[in-house]
C-alpha cells in the first residue's frame, strides 16, 4: 500500500496578488485590501505587514500611517478574486483530479498515485507555471498528512531559500524535526489563538513539542481533534481529501449595509438580493430548502443592539428564487421595526435535501407539479445568466434600491469577468 502524499497549494497574500496581476507597478509597495464598506484589512502585502498593519485592523486607525507610508488601498473585489481562483483550480485539476478546494486560496492535491521522482523540484515547477500562466505567487507544502502539508507550505512561504516549495514527504526525520521546531504552536493548523494558551501552559510552544506531547493529555484538552493533530504531525494521515461537491448543511448569505437604514424599501431590496444569491448557491449544490430564515440586525457597537429573526417553512421543498424571495420579504415585513436602524441582513436556507431525494406525500400536500415548474423556470434563468453574464436576468425586488449596498470607493475593475472593465492598452 502506497504511503499518502498530500500537496497544499497556498496562494500568497491572495487578494493582494490578484490586484497586482493588473497593477505590476504595485510590486514592492505596501498594499491592503479592505472588507465590506472599506472597514478592515482582509489582506496585506508583505510590505504592509512589515509596517505593523494587523489582519482585520480597522482602516480608520491606520489612516495616518497609510498616508505617511504610501499604502495603496483596495475595496475587496470578490468577483475578480473568485475568477482568478477558478483559473488556478483549473490548472491544478490538469495535474490530478484528486483535489480538495479547501478555500478560495488553498487547495489540497493527492499525489500518492503520481510518479514524481523529486517533490521539491515538482513543487517549484508548479509554482513557476502558476506564476507564469496566471500571475499569482504560491507556496507549496508536500507531506504525508494535511497538517504537515499546511506547515510545510507556511515554512516555504517564509523562507526564500526554499524557492516556494518544501518537501516533508521524503525528508529525513532530523529535517522534519527542524521544521517542526521552527513553527510556534499557535500557527499549527487547528490550534489558533484559542487553544494555544492551553498548550503553552502545558509546556508546548512549538509544533515539535506538540508532536511529542502526550496523546492522552491532548485528548483531555482538545478531544479527538487533539489526538488527530498529534498523529498527523507524526506523519500518519487522519484527514483524507474531502470528496468534491460535498453537500452543505446550510447555505447563507449576509451583508453589512453601506449605511444604517430604517427604510423598508431598502431593507426589502437587500433581503431580495441576498435571497437570490443564496438560492443560486442552493441550486448549484443540487439541493432544496425546507426552511428559510431572515435576520435583521442593528449595529452591535451602538447602544440598544437588537436582532430580529423570522423563519418560514415550505411544505414543498424549493430552490426557486421567486418562492423564497416572496416568503422572506413577507417575513421581513413582519419583523420590521420602523424605530430601529438596521446595519446588516442575513438570509439562511436550511433543513436541506438533495433534489434527487424529492418525494410526494400520501396526503398530496407536497406538489410534484410545483417542483417541476420551479425547476424548469430556474433552469432557464440560470442558463441565460450563465450565457449572457451574471445578473442578466434578476427579480424586480432586487432593484427597489441600491442604497443598502456596501461602499466600495476604492474598488478595482473586474478585469476578467466584465466586458466594460477589461484592461485597456494604449499604443504610443
Amino acid at each position: 500500500m502506497k504511503r499518502s502524499v498530500i500537496a497544499l497549494i497556498d496562494c500568497n497574500n491572495f487578494f493582494v496578488s490578484c490586484e497586482r496581476i493588473f497593477r505590476p507597478d504595485l510590486e514592492g509597495r505596501p498594499v491592503v485590501v479592505l472588507s465590506s464598506n472599506d472597514g478592515c484589512a482582509v489582506a496585506r502585502s508583505n510590505e504592509a505587514k512589515a509596517l505593523g498593519i494587523a489582519m482585520a485592523a480597522p482602516a480608520y486607525k491606520y489612516k495616518q500611517l497609510f498616508k505617511d507610508e504610501g499604502v495603496v488601498q483596495f475595496s475587496a473585489n470578490f468577483e475578480l478574486y473568485g475568477d482568478i481562483s477558478q483559473r488556478i483550480i483549473s490548472q491544478l485539476i490538469s495535474i490530478t483530479p484528486h483535489i480538495e478546494v479547501y478555500s478560495v486560496d488553498e487547495s489540497f492535491l493527492d499525489l500518492s498515485e503520481l510518479d514524481i521522482p523529486d517533490y521539491s523540484a515538482w513543487g517549484r515547477a508548479i509554482r513557476q507555471n502558476i506564476l507564469k500562466n496566471i500571475g499569482v505567487p504560491v507556496s507549496i507544502g508536500i507531506a504525508p498528512t494535511k497538517t504537515l502539508a499546511k506547515l510545510a507550505a507556511d515554512r516555504a512561504k517564509k523562507d526564500e531559500a526554499m524557492a516556494g516549495a518544501l518537501d516533508l514527504a521524503r525528508a529525513e526525520q532530523d529535517v522534519i524535526n527542524y521544521q517542526l521546531a521552527a513553527v510556534p504552536v499557535r500557527d499549527i493548523w487547528g490550534v489558533g489563538w484559542r487553544l494555544a494558551p492551553k498548550l503553552q501552559a502545558e509546556g508546548v510552544h512549538t509544533a515539535y513539542d506538540l508532536a511529542h506531547f502526550s496523546i492522552k493529555r491532548a485528548s483531555q484538552l482538545m478531544g479527538v481533534h487533539g489526538r488527530q493533530m498529534i498523529t498527523e504531525l507524526n506523519g500518519i494521515a487522519c484527514h483524507p481529501l474531502e470528496r468534491p461537491h460535498k453537500p452543505q448543511q446550510m447555505i447563507g448569505r449576509g451583508r453589512q449595509f453601506g449605511e444604517d437604514t430604517n427604510q423598508p424599501g431598502v431593507i426589502e431590496a437587500a433581503v431580495a438580493s441576498l435571497t437570490a444569491r443564496a438560492a443560486a448557491a442552493l441550486r448549484r449544490d443540487g439541493q432544496l430548502a425546507r426552511t428559510a430564515t431572515v435576520v435583521l440586525r442593528t449595529n452591535r457597537h451602538n447602544p440598544g443592539y437588537q436582532s430580529y429573526t423570522k423563519s418560514v417553512s415550505f411544505i414543498t421543498p424549493t430552490a426557486d428564487t421567486g418562492t423564497l424571495m416572496a416568503a422572506l420579504t413577507r417575513a421581513t415585513e413582519e419583523v420590521f421595526n420602523p424605530r430601529a436602524s438596521y446595519h446588516k441582513a442575513d438570509v439562511i436556507l436550511h433543513d436541506l435535501m438533495p433534489t434527487t431525494g424529492f418525494q410526494t406525500d400520501l396526503f398530496g400536500n407536497v406538489s410534484a407539479g410545483q417542483n417541476d415548474r420551479e425547476t424548469a423556470r430556474m433552469a432557464a434563468i440560470d442558463h441565460l445568466n450563465d450565457k449572457f453574464g451574471k445578473g442578466h436576468i434578476i427579480y424586480a425586488a432586487e432593484r427597489l434600491s441600491d442604497a443598502w449596498r456596501p461602499r466600495h470607493r476604492l474598488g478595482s475593475p473586474r478585469y476578467t469577468s466584465a466586458w466594460a472593465e477589461l484592461p485597456e492598452i494604449h499604443a504610443l
